[in-house]
């Protein structure tokens, strides 16, 4: 293989995330009737194919936010002899143990949704089916050593995160609608972090919980945080279901011979035939009818499929450019303190209040010398519910800026420009957040943290977090989208990005709770979230070598140019 020029493509600039087919549809007079900030919702193809996607997308966050709401409770009865201190550690070890174990497989994952002999729908379906036998496990689980290996499970079977984004990628060509089409999986991530959250804590211990209603129920008695694990499992059934009757930019056997048997059916009746149109066929006929109506784009109606524009496979030791290296380099980054801010929260939202008038909490060695700005200690003592209201308020306030604030904002500054303007927001939302354990609560200590002051106070920092993730995410991954160095392993690419994004998201919780709990013990909480304000302005810096691509930066022999 060697590489090669486009044959009569035009130069592009490398640093323009724009094409020529970025601005919109062209009238008659050669002109452009849009630009690429006029784009809506309405506008995004393949809206079939992307429900598929999102659905399938929202499984996950829906299982991962509802363990959280209840998992330290659940690691407390696992062994109540257990310091907080090392719940913490716990809690930390496994909620990395699902993305440590994808660190180990997603490229393999991709590697394997990229060949022609498997493909990408089969990878789906393995990753939600492993996930929900993970799911039930962890139902069942009684001591922490069986409820680590089936999380384990649940990630080493699921790598579907790159291969969605590789798929949304393909279904959505043009770069205008990508602000849009790639927020659809942090948009999804939100959904699942509103549902989740509630769902774990409304479900979770029922015998405890509501004991006039189920007190006496030895099941319940006997697995009390089963509930919420079988409800996950349910929407993970029915995401495989949906999956199941999808159709990915392949020929899927069984949906035409369904076509065929509706077909022949309706013809028995009465009704009119059908057939299967070729390629070819359903070109000829959209010729046919733009010719007697020239009017009408009859274009629109045509499924869009995916385009191959290259023959030969760019080898593996050329993935690596200078820009793919860079882009990868903030992808760990990023999710290294998000995920362990994720990881984090709600353990330090269900830790218990500190009170300095006492000795009996093993974690504060002397509370004398507890004092601002930074030698302080405790949580906020939240039960189960009021850490899932405290979670989704993270999603409430995430889809309402990515339904009405990041789409305009990112077509105005760009992905590069919006990416890194808004990395600025991380530092201060983690410096901000273990000053909420000295916030005026209405109920005494040791008593869970409450009132007006306290919620308000909550809310402001997710608000900073939340603001930083919403604009951060998305552009982070159409980066990675279009860095790919060549279209033919732009499933490797997403593989690789997120192994990447796993192992980060491995070793951040891990490390994480492990300061956190040192933390704890030396009466100053908030060392690990200092630690990860300083990651984020490592990242700021990162992001400065970061430029975004187009897709296929390498030509080899034989690729075509058909945008």
């Amino acid at each position: 293989m060697s590489a090669s020029n486009p044959p009569s493509s035009p130069e592009r600039d490398p640093e323009d995330s724009s094409s020529a087919h970025d601005e919109g549809p062209v009238n008659g007079d050669g002109k452009h009737n849009s630009k690429p900030g006029t784009v809506s919702w309405g506008d995004l193809p393949r809206k079939d194919q992307l429900l598929i996607i999102t659905l399938t997308r929202l499984s996950e966050p829906l299982v991962q936010t509802s363990i959280q709401s209840y998992m330290f409770y659940q690691l407390r009865w696992f062994d109540p002899s257990l310091p907080d201190s090392a719940i913490s550690s716990q809690a930390g070890i496994l909620h990395a143990s699902f993305t440590a174990a994808q660190f180990l497989t997603a490229m393999m994952w991709g590697r394997i949704a990229d060949s022609s002999h498997f493909g990408r729908k089969k990878v789906l379906l393995i990753g939600l089916g492993g996930t929900l036998l993970s799911c039930v496990g962890f139902a069942f689980s009684t001591s922490f050593w069986q409820a680590l290996f089936f999380r384990s499970l649940g990630g080493i079977t699921n790598g579907n995160i790159g291969v969605l984004r590789t798929m949304i990628s393909e279904t959505v060509r043009e770069k205008k609608y990508q602000s849009r089409a790639f927020l659809l999986l942090p948009m999804t991530f939100n959904v699942g972090v509103i549902i989740g959250p509630i769902l774990g804590g409304i479900l979770s211990d029922p015998a405890g919980s509501y004991p006039d209603i189920f007190g006496d129920n030895k099941f319940l008695q006997r697995f009390p945080y089963a509930t919420p694990n079988l409800v996950s499992a349910f929407f993970l059934f029915c995401a495989m279901l949906g999956t199941l009757d999808a159709k990915f930019g392949k020929r899927d056997r069984g949906l035409e011979l369904g076509k065929r048997l509706t077909a022949w059916f309706r013809k028995g009746h009465g009704g009119e035939g059908y057939t299967l149109l070729s390629d070819q066929d359903q070109d000829a006929t959209v010729s046919e009818l733009e010719e007697t109506h020239p009017d009408q784009d009859f274009h629109q109606t045509k499924p869009v499929r995916p385009r191959s524009r290259y023959t030969q496979r760019l080898p593996f030791r050329r993935i690596f450019t200078p820009n793919v290296t860079a882009t990868l380099v903030a992808s760990f980054l990023l999710p290294f303190h998000l995920g362990t801010f994720n990881s984090l929260w709600f353990v330090f939202l269900s830790t218990p209040v500190n009170d300095p008038s006492t000795d009996l909490q093993s974690h504060v060695p002397n509370p004398s010398i507890q004092r601002s700005p930074f030698f302080f200690t405790g949580g906020l003592g939240l039960r189960p519910r009021e850490v899932g209201l405290a979670m989704a308020i993270l999603g409430v306030i995430g889809i309402a800026l990515q339904l009405l604030v990041y789409p305009t904002l990112s077509a105005r500054l760009g992905t590069v420009a919006s990416w890194r303007l808004f990395l600025f927001f991380f530092p201060v939302a983690y410096f901000l957040v273990p000053y909420l354990s000295l916030v005026p609560s209405a109920s005494p200590a040791p008593l869970p943290k409450d009132g007006v002051w306290v919620w308000l106070s909550i809310v402001g920092v997710l608000f900073l977090q939340v603001v930083g993730r919403t604009f951060a995410l998305p552009a982070q991954t159409i980066l990675v989208n279009n860095c790919t160095p060549h279209p033919s392993v732009l499933g490797t690419v997403h593989g690789i990005g997120q192994s990447v994004s796993s192992f980060a998201r491995s070793v951040g919780p891990i490390l994480g709770g492990f300061v956190y709990g040192f933390g704890l013990e030396n009466g100053v909480v908030g060392l690990v979230f200092w630690c990860l304000a300083g990651v984020a302005v490592s990242n700021l810096v990162a992001s400065l070598f970061v430029r975004e691509g187009d897709g296929h930066e390498i030509w080899l022999e034989g690729d075509q140019d058909d945008e």
